[in-house]
């Protein structure tokens, strides 16, 4: 159990390792700490105004084609799509308005006669159709989007007027055009010779309202207006984002106004987010609920082949004290994959309640047996051991990670944690090492078609969890019939089986409706949550 931090202590040893820094800065440069400060303050006063952010990982080469180690936070930063997910509505964004055929094959959209790209090119129809084109040239890595699959070409009607057209109708279509990636507009400067956008990319140009323009890799990214943007220009000059990995420096960084905002689920652990908060030195949010954070429990590895022991694993986590003594409230605790008010998702599911008597009979049943004098449970002489995954970098499933581990010991399980960079844990994902995972939902508006989508495709976690299901073949056929239906009803006859299924056989383990929080200081005006997850509004902030 993760206990509240001892604020005089914390607040001790922050300014001994504040004074540390400062005597380092002092002997490696000859300047003063505070001296330096005026000067980094007065040089920001004369470049215009700057909002200083960190991120766990570097931003990537900014591919607007690709994912890790692409960051999609930035992508979002220079890139733009054709329509923009509004409160719960997609809204023209690149293109003005758009018209469907009465089969729903064929979408034809007006673009914006009014935008370029930030090195000063025209945004029209031939490089919208050469960017989709570029998408489809690899669409076996898209493949997770049911809508890169649905796209049969992309066709020039007019000067700033494109039809794209589907092998079939596909009712996601606009809330996946919607999406940060793939399919979003890189100008033409930014495409290798080849056009081949799946190995790289010569800059990363965009009619986003940000542009890059200073970069070292691992350190520190800048981004600066746009001046060519089409749209209400940013408030701010620039974007500073340098590379944090460990949320107690981040938290130490932002107490010694190195950055000016904290931004994100898991940037910093619930206890420094409390911290922060009940200082009353900085102004604090929380977002509504956006994704489920959730855990992936490999059905096909070991003795998770085995229903009874998932099932316990879902018995004996005790969720509710995660909510209280991790979240301290920021989240709302997870019955289900999905929320009841997500589309196609209120399905009348029994929860797994916290019932340690339960879990341990389940365990007994599948014969795992507790010798006696033994902490851990044991069956033909193999000793019932996990492994649990998770981002070292996100402070969050860490905490989690640390509850999980022991409740499982109190039935007898033996939990390993696992944590690795982003990019090692993503491989893990993909590739199906692992036991249980931190696997969360992609949240509004993936949710919940591209989220079973990718559920086919071993791109993900959910592919690999789900591979050991005797009925694997049946749910992604049923996958399929469900994102291509035209019918409501059956619709949602379909994803009443699929969503049922998967709770039933214990797959995912739920654990809450996870929500972003920020920590901001006072001179910062005008923050908001993005309407995704992954999405950060810089361009509406402000700074004093």
């Amino acid at each position: 159990m993760t206990n509240p931090p001892n604020r005089s202590f914390k607040s001790t040893y922050l300014l001994i390792i504040m004074l540390i820094s400062s005597l380092l800065v002092t002997a490696c440069n000859g300047t003063p700490s505070g001296s330096a400060a005026a000067e980094n303050s007065n040089s920001s006063q004369a470049e215009g105004k700057i909002i200083r952010f960190s991120s766990a990982n570097d931003i990537g080469p900014l591919n607007p084609h690709m994912y890790a180690p692409n960051q999609m936070f930035a992508q979002n930063m220079v890139y733009e799509s054709l329509v923009k997910y509004v409160d719960g509505k997609v809204v023209p964004h690149l293109a003005e308005k758009w018209e469907i055929s009465e089969d729903g094959k064929e979408y034809t959209f007006f673009l914006r006669q009014d935008v370029k790209f930030s090195d000063g090119s025209d945004f029209n129809a031939d490089i919208v159709v050469k960017n989709i084109n570029a998408v489809l040239a690899n669409k076996k890595r898209h493949s997770w989007l049911e809508l890169v699959n649905q796209i049969k070409d992309a066709t020039k009607d007019g000067e700033y007027r494109v039809t794209i057209s589907l092998h079939n109708p596909y009712y996601p279509m606009l809330q996946e055009l919607a999406l940060i990636r793939p399919l979003r507009f890189l100008g033409e400067a930014g495409f290798p010779a080849s056009g081949n956008t799946s190995e790289e990319i010569k800059a990363p140009i965009g009619t986003g309202p940000w542009v890059l323009t200073d970069y070292k890799i691992n350190e520190y990214s800048e981004f600066s207006v746009n001046e060519n943007y089409w749209g209400e220009k940013p408030k701010v000059d620039q974007i500073r984002i340098a590379v944090i990995p460990d949320g107690e420096s981040r938290v130490l960084a932002f107490e010694n106004e190195e950055i000016d905002v904290i931004y994100g689920d898991g940037s910093i652990s619930l206890d420094s987010f409390k911290y922060l908060k009940e200082t009353g030195k900085y102004e604090t949010a929380i977002s509504a609920p956006l994704f489920t954070k959730s855990i992936a429990i490999n059905s096909s590895k070991g003795p998770l082949q085995d229903i009874n022991v998932r099932k316990a694993i879902e018995h004996a986590f005790n969720k509710q004290s995660v909510i209280d003594n991790v979240f301290y409230g920021t989240d709302k605790l997870a019955d289900t994959l999905f929320p009841a008010d997500f589309p196609y998702s209120n399905v009348n599911l029994t929860p797994y309640t916290y019932d340690v008597s339960k879990a341990e009979q389940l365990l007994n049943d599948a014969g795992w047996v507790l010798p006696a004098k033994k902490e851990f449970r044991e069956k033909n002489g193999a000793v019932l051991e996990l492994e649990l995954s998770f981002d070292s970098a996100n402070n969050v499933h860490k905490s989690i990670a640390e509850v999980l581990q022991g409740d499982l010991r109190k039935i007898g399980i033996h939990v390993k944690l696992i944590g690795e960079e982003n990019q090692l844990f993503g491989q893990r994902q993909t590739n199906g090492n692992f036991d249980m995972i931190f696997s969360d939902t992609f949240g509004i508006p993936y949710d919940p078609h591209a989220m079973v989508s990718s559920m086919r495709i071993p791109s993900h976690a959910d592919y690999q969890a789900q591979v050991g299901l005797p009925m694997k073949k049946e749910l992604d056929q049923k996958i399929e019939e469900a994102l291509l239906s035209t019918d409501e009803e059956t619709r949602q006859e379909l994803y009443t089986y699929i969503l049922t299924t998967l709770h039933e056989q214990a797959v995912y383990l739920p654990i809450s409706y996870g929500t972003n929080l920020t920590v901001y200081h006072q001179n910062i005006k005008g923050l908001q949550f993005g309407q995704m997850n992954s999405e950060i509004p810089f361009e509406k902030m402000d700074k004093e």
